[in-house]
């Protein structure tokens, strides 16, 4: 039975690797300047670090089924750190890249590693509670670690953010591998490891690909798109501000609602009503009313969708935790590259690209019930 303490080392473990995620980007122009090159080409340190995480995660998510979730998550925070130190010595653009490149891959061991740490400790009543208490540390470091991670690159330079992260990642490696038993080195006998039914597995994933497609096609556009239709600086971060509050109480209301009322009901549910907000969110603008509020509620909404699935992935595939969390990692980051590609269509036109993206999210819909209807044919699931 999972405890309070491991839930508290989860949560601060995701807070610290979302900040590594998203403190890059407020950083840019201060690495630029520094290096004496665009900013345009400094943010590929973020693109690298994402993309080395996606191709990496199924990798370190089977490896943590084969050797244990604990090994492989106290391994990954010790690379995670020496990643971080690297980083803040890089003297050039080239070994920033490369460097981002080592961090993007300990990274994607952490995470997984985390999600099926929770899942296997917490009971099945509970499960997907602890999941989304465990992922709104991952939500909360957007708006609260990158920004504290900003505001000290702005005073004493973007180096020591690195080192700073550097540290608290080999504190975390060595409280992690306090909190989590000896008996967590190991996949559970109860389930043990079978061979993963690929195309069942892809078929999974599927849903996850399209909700987080509609969802970042439009918050990667969402600042633009605002202040295109004539939101004011202070407007667009508040907007954004209410934005990430919604998407915090979302997951946490997610994992409640879906602890109740079951994945197939909150995963539905989830894209349905983000077809409508987006809708209700072109209108509001149109209407110029409780735009804010309309955003804080389509976000909150739309996070009510992941940790149902991952609960799914959970119950569904006990024997393989590691494996299919991480691909489910991968399949939100790709979706989120979609997303962006997607979006750029809706650039100097913010209301095309919410109408795209409510297209988007009921296709999703539709695919969620098909992948529902598939994992139950096979006899995964009884009540997805």
């Amino acid at each position: 039975m999972i405890n309070a303490t491991q839930l508290t080392v989860g949560w601060l473990t995701m807070f610290l690797l979302g900040t590594d995620l998203f403190v890059f980007s407020p950083l840019i122009p201060i690495v630029a300047a520094d290096f004496r090159i665009s900013p345009g080409v400094t943010g590929l340190g973020v693109t690298v670090f994402s993309s080395t995480y996606m191709l990496a995660a199924p990798f370190l998510g089977h490896l943590s089924d084969r050797i244990g979730r604990r090994r492989v998550l106290i391994g990954s925070l010790l690379g995670f750190g020496v990643a971080n130190l690297l980083i803040a010595c890089a003297p050039d653009l080239h070994l920033l890249l490369l460097t981002r490149i080592f961090a993007g891959a300990a990274a994607a061991g952490v995470s997984p590693s985390i999600y099926a740490l929770v899942g296997n400790a917490a009971a099945p009543e509970r499960r997907a509670t602890c999941l989304s208490i465990v992922l709104s540390g991952l939500l909360l470091s957007l708006a609260i670690g990158a920004s504290t991670g900003a505001l000290v690159g702005g005073f004493f330079g973007w180096r020591p953010v690195f080192v700073i992260l550097a540290v608290l990642s080999l504190i975390l490696a060595a409280i992690n591998s306090r909190v989590w038993p000896s008996h967590f080195q190991a996949v559970s006998r109860v389930h043990p490891t079978f061979p993963i039914p690929w195309l069942l597995l892809v078929r999974c994933m599927l849903p996850t690909v399209v909700w987080s497609t509609s969802l970042y096609s439009v918050y990667t556009y969402l600042g633009t798109g605002l202040i295109s239709l004539g939101f004011s600086s202070g407007q667009t971060a508040r907007a954004i501000l209410l934005y990430g509050c919604g998407a915090f109480v979302g997951v946490l209301a997610g994992g409640r609602l879906t602890d109740r009322f079951g994945t197939k009901f909150t995963t539905g549910a989830s894209l349905a009503g983000l077809c409508a907000c987006f809708l209700l969110v072109r209108l509001t603008l149109e209407t110029g009313t409780h735009v804010e509020l309309t955003l804080a509620l389509t976000s909150a909404i739309a996070q009510l969708f992941f940790p149902a699935q991952q609960a799914s992935l959970v119950r569904d595939f006990p024997g393989q935790r590691g494996t299919v969390l991480a691909c489910n990692n991968s399949a939100l980051f790709l979706g989120i590259s979609f997303g962006s590609l997607v979006g750029r269509v809706g650039v100097g036109n913010f209301y095309l690209n919410l109408t795209i993206s409510a297209g988007i999210a009921l296709f999703g819909c539709m695919i969620n019930r098909a992948a529902v209807s598939w994992s139950q044919s096979n006899g995964l699931a009884n009540s997805r």
